[in-house]
């Protein structure tokens, strides 16, 4: 993370300690630890959504912990960052640590995440058509019809898990790329296309122009044009880019409706597909440096006048959201929108899960290096606890 950065996770950490303290320092119950989490990534939040750089350091941690959450990747990187180690770059519980040959140092103490609570039911369908759910083992109702059986989250709790930095053991074999930056260019515009081909959308380098832009996503077509002029590395962060209004802004995006849809590529629907092209981007290797435009607050007051106007018109429609929320459904859309477009370009890396490991085809010596991790420094804060 670049000296700037680091001042603003610092600064950032600073802030929040009072929520993030509790969870880390006292024995407190699973629901005392929720609210301590919830109130600590609120915090973060508020901080993301009037500052572009506190929103920057969100999406840099988001490009090392892609397959976490947004409201995780933002827990982990606050708690690191409070205890003034390193940012967090590999996670897991104690005894998936175990099962790849790693322990926890002694001493070490826990990171927090909210991790769901589930249960598994049956779902059925009742004789008038609708569908119920009962729980395993209790009798169906009269007449149903077995649908089989779900998982359904029942509630959230707090996970107790550790950084890399914090174990020692085997070392790990960690992905890289071998290919010089003009084949790694190529390669991310092949990947980027394949994922907008899996999504039903066909991509056209043309000399065409939509307005000013250089990408436009037509949702009627199916086609996501780029511009002929850009060079290979523009194009990929340009096709990212619009790769981001494709998953999230078609027609049917309920959310997106509130502030601009990929037709006019406007407020916070234009801030979104930028935070997914720069954090795709970051997490294959490309900096983009500092994305000023990335400044959530003004549109997040327009969405809230919006919902207030609609509110006042009709006493049916949603009551209007805080800033936080806003900061929230963008973090956890943007996410969840990297998420699936890096799940098919395989960056290098992990994505902050270790059981990642496991499926990774690259992980052999031709085509991966050895890495281990010297002694961290102590924690200063969180019990010591083997988690899950």
């Amino acid at each position: 993370m670049a000296p700037e950065a680091e001042n603003v996770s610092s600064d950032m950490a600073a802030e929040a300690a009072p929520a993030l303290a509790d969870p880390g320092t006292v024995r407190m119950t699973p629901e005392e630890r929720i609210a301590a989490l919830t109130d600590g990534l609120h915090t973060v939040l508020e901080q993301a959504i009037e500052s572009p750089s506190h929103w920057q350091v969100l999406l840099d941690a988001s490009a090392t912990l892609w397959r976490y959450s947004g409201g995780n990747v933002a827990l982990l990187m606050m708690q690191m960052a409070q205890r003034g180690t390193e940012e967090p770059t590999l996670v897991a519980g104690y005894k998936e640590w175990e099962r790849h040959g790693r322990t926890v140092l002694r001493g070490e103490h826990a990171l927090w995440v909210i991790a769901p609570r589930t249960s598994r039911v049956q779902q059925v369908t009742l004789p008038d058509g609708t569908r119920q759910q009962v729980p395993l083992g209790e009798k169906q109702p009269r007449g149903a019809v077995d649908d089989g059986e779900k998982t359904i989250i029942v509630g959230w709790r707090g996970q107790a898990v550790f950084d890399v930095s914090q174990t020692q053991g085997t070392p790990l074999l960690v992905p890289r790329t071998t290919a010089g930056p003009e084949a790694d260019a190529a390669e991310l515009w092949r990947s980027l296309s394949e994922v907008a081909s899996r999504h039903g959308f066909r991509v056209d380098v043309t000399d065409a122009q939509y307005g000013l832009t250089s990408g436009f996503t037509d949702f009627t077509q199916r086609r996501i044009q780029v511009g002929a002029w850009l060079d290979s590395g523009e194009r990929s962060a340009v096709l990212a880019h619009e790769l981001g209004h494709a998953l999230l802004h078609g027609p049917n995006d309920e959310v997106g409706r509130l502030y601009g849809s990929s037709a006019d590529h406007r407020g916070l629907a234009e801030i979104e597909a930028e935070s997914v092209a720069y954090t795709v981007l970051k997490a294959h290797g490309i900096d983009r440096g500092k994305q000023s435009a990335l400044y959530l607050l003004g549109w997040a007051d327009s969405v809230i006048r919006t919902q207030r106007s609609a509110f006042e018109q009709d006493m049916y429609s949603p009551q209007p959201t805080s800033r936080v929320d806003v900061a929230k459904s963008v973090l956890g859309r943007v996410t969840a929108a990297t998420k699936g477009i890096l799940e098919i370009t395989n960056p290098p890396g992990f994505g902050g899960k270790i059981s990642a490991i496991d499926a990774d085809p690259r992980l052999n010596p031709s085509a991966a290096a050895y890495a281990d991790f010297g002694q961290p420094r102590p924690s200063t804060g969180g019990p010591i606890m083997a988690g899950p």
